[in-house]
């Protein structure tokens, strides 16, 4: 049975699977490298032809450049930027054409490709007004000394693989029918692993979708459509709404979207959604990587809208307002508990990129109200007042040296949840992705956007096209020393261990081992336990949790 108390519910698996040491993360790890190169000989790959696409930013095939939807939201995912390492670096975010970034006089990297040198879409012969393509990675990590409490393993190992296939037809009247597929397994897992549906969903419909051109209509040299169908959706700094990237499942949603893009760059959104609730969702279902598809109702309902305006303070401003509505709803396997929500979320956000020899910055401030329930339990039916928070503020200069280097310094707070019984008070993050900025999700995860105050500071290199990596650090405290840390699942009710739960210390290495073909990832977190993580109730008894892991993504 599925619970769900915000956007990443935590799901136990309790059955099932069988036990991985450290020797077989080891030895999973070369096989996994092994694979990946088995595959790329197997294709016989073009290295000149790939490194010249790269290093010119060019593309010799206009259609395949023409983007699709899924590669648009790609494109703007602040996975790559405006936060990630290096956020200043991936031209899509700043809305620069191909020529724009032929004249670029510094280094440039993207973790994505729409122009694959092994393509699909020219193996099935370049079909006219289709556009298709995919991904196809696959990821071995490893945590020790775990953080959560049990009956969670100590340590445990997890091997994740996703596939999705994408494509778009241009009907040539100003509708374009757009799918994609997406498969999420996990193997290696110990039976009482914390992985859940945000690792295995296998073989779903994540989008199926019309798009509708719009921009006759709206006309003064604007851009216009509606989206209608199963689609997934990333939204401002992709706090609150976010095609995932790290982790090993998406977020998607069905309902209507209209978006506006005036000659001006000022941007509108406004959406009503149902999103989707993943199956499998019981422990037997996950470990199995059983294939039942997703559900949607009109039992959980997200809406609402935004508006960006250009050009503000050398950056953009966005005003926005979300609303989410859920009810309990299914019945045996499929019956969702929730915390029966009907939250209304306000915010802004300040946004400048970041861009060699200038500083730049972000201000992002969200409040939340509404009515939630205290747990997702059938015998807790008592509404609670909500009302909670959270705010971001970033400031980084990147050096117009070699290797670019950007230097930033960061703080978050969150709101946790407080004693009165008669409000609730800790920030619900809805469908939003953290991995950009917390650290990697599946078996780590440790920090989110509630119960935090967390100030950090961070370096990031781009010495090329080819490569970049950074390095972070972040002490960690509870904004309420009674409510649980994050999703660590510790929590001291009588708030005597204290607010400091520690320091975390992250970074990351990404390598195009074939530019536009085949990328590298790889990365690593020491988390330093502090007293609230060591001395709380419920805390297990281990040592500083290290955390590490190595993707490949294949792109076609």
């Amino acid at each position: 049975m599925l619970r769900l108390s915000g956007s990443e519910p935590a799901m136990t698996s309790n059955t099932g699977g069988y036990e991985c040491d450290e020797k077989l993360f080891l030895s999973s790890t070369a096989g996994l490298v092994f694979l990946s190169a088995v595959l790329l000989v197997a294709i016989s790959p073009n290295l000149a032809q790939a490194r010249t696409l790269m290093e010119e930013g060019g593309c010799s095939e206009p259609d395949v450049c023409s983007p699709t939807r899924a590669e648009r939201q790609a494109r703007e995912r602040q996975d790559y930027a405006p936060l990630a390492a290096p956020s200043w670096t991936d031209t899509y975010a700043q809305g620069w054409t191909e020529k724009q970034v032929q004249a670029l006089t510094f280094p440039y990297f993207k973790a994505n490709t729409t122009k694959p040198v092994f393509s699909l879409y020219d193996a099935l012969g370049r079909p006219e007004n289709l556009k298709i393509g995919g991904t196809f990675r696959s990821r071995i990590e490893g945590i020790n000394n775990q953080f959560r409490p049990a009956p969670f393993p100590h340590s445990d190992v997890f091997a994740a693989f996703r596939t999705n296939i994408y494509a778009e037809y241009d009907t040539g009247h100003k509708v374009k029918i757009g799918g994609e597929v997406f498969d999420s397994r996990g193997y290696l897992q110990k039976p009482n692993s914390s992985t859940s549906t945000t690792e295995v969903n296998a073989l779903e419909l994540t989008q199926a979708y019309l798009n509708f051109d719009l921009s006759d209509e709206t006309g003064n040299g604007s851009k216009s459509s509606i989206t209608a169908g199963r689609f997934t959706k990333d939204m401002g700094s992709r706090r609150l709404v976010a095609r995932n990237d790290f982790r090993n499942t998406i977020n998607s949603f069905t309902g209507a979207s209209f978006d506006w893009q005036g000659a001006n760059k000022d941007k509108i959104t406004l959406f009503w959604t149902m999103p989707h609730t993943r199956f499998p969702a019981d422990a037997a279902g996950i470990l199995d990587n059983a294939i039942v598809m997703d559900r949607e109702n009109l039992d959980l309902q997200f809406y609402g809208g935004s508006y960006t305006f250009a050009n503000v303070l050398g950056g953009t401003l966005e005003l926005y307002g979300y609303g989410l509505r859920e009810q309990d709803s299914g019945t045996g396997l499929r019956a969702v508990q929730t915390r029966n929500r009907r939250l209304f979320t306000p915010g802004f956000r300040l946004w400048r990129a970041p861009k060699p020899g200038q500083f730049d910055h972000e201000v992002e401030a969200i409040y939340q109200t509404g009515l939630a329930r205290d747990t997702a339990a059938v015998t807790d039916t008592r509404d609670l007042n909500v009302s909670a928070y959270f705010f971001h503020v970033q400031a980084g200069y990147t050096f117009n040296t070699s290797w670019l280097p950007r230097l930033s310094v960061q703080y978050d707070q969150a709101s946790g949840d407080s004693a009165n019984p008669t409000t609730f008070t800790r920030f619900d993050t809805l469908f939003g992705a953290r991995r950009w900025e917390y650290g990697p999700t599946s078996l780590y995860g440790a920090v989110q956007r509630s119960n935090l105050i967390s100030p950090g500071v961070r370096l990031e290199i781009t010495p090329s096209p080819i490569w970049d990596a950074f390095i972070t650090y972040r002490p960690l405290f509870l904004e309420n020393p009674t409510d649980s840390f994050g999703l660590t699942g510790v929590r001291d009710r009588s708030g005597r261990s204290g607010i400091f739960a520690g320091q975390q210390i992250e970074t990351r290495l990404r390598y195009w081992l074939i530019p536009n073909a085949w990328l590298l990832d790889t990365g690593a977190v020491y988390l330093i336990k502090g007293r609230f993580l060591q001395d709380a109730p419920n805390a297990p008894p281990t040592g500083d949790t290290f955390y590490g892991y190595l993707q490949t993504s294949f792109f076609f």
